[in-house]
């Protein structure tokens, strides 16, 4: 069974960092790609970051030039650096795995919360 486990979130300050991580368990990490989402409250869910296996990425607009995706195959973990946070991204953030080979599932992990605020 397939499983995601997300930390790092926390409260930051205006300007500060953080470095969010989301190991994944229960199959080959290296056929899926991977996804931050994030929700604020009364807002929709909205993709953030992504990245293939081949590490190809996709930022959001929003938080381009901010904020970076990456993973490590070996320890079947994706990280999100967050720099220069603002109020603005404060929402709840979720790991996404999209098996791109057959049956093409999605899967969620249970989210982590990051409040940016003085």
């Amino acid at each position: 069974q397939v499983q995601l486990v997300e930390s790092g979130g926390g409260l930051v300050q205006p300007g500060g960092s953080l470095r969010l991580s989301c190991a994944l368990s229960g199959s080959i990490f290296n056929i899926y790609t991977m996804s931050w989402y994030r929700q604020a409250p009364g807002k929709q869910r909205e993709v953030v970051a992504v990245i293939t296996s081949g590490g190809a990425t996709n930022y959001a607009s929003s938080v381009k030039g901010r904020f970076t995706i990456s993973r490590d195959n070996f320890k079947n973990t994706v990280y999100l650096q967050m720099d220069s946070l603002n109020p603005e991204d404060t929402a709840a953030y979720y790991c996404n795995a999209k098996r791109m080979v057959p049956p093409t599932i999605d899967y969620w992990g249970q989210g982590t919360q990051v409040t940016v605020s003085s």
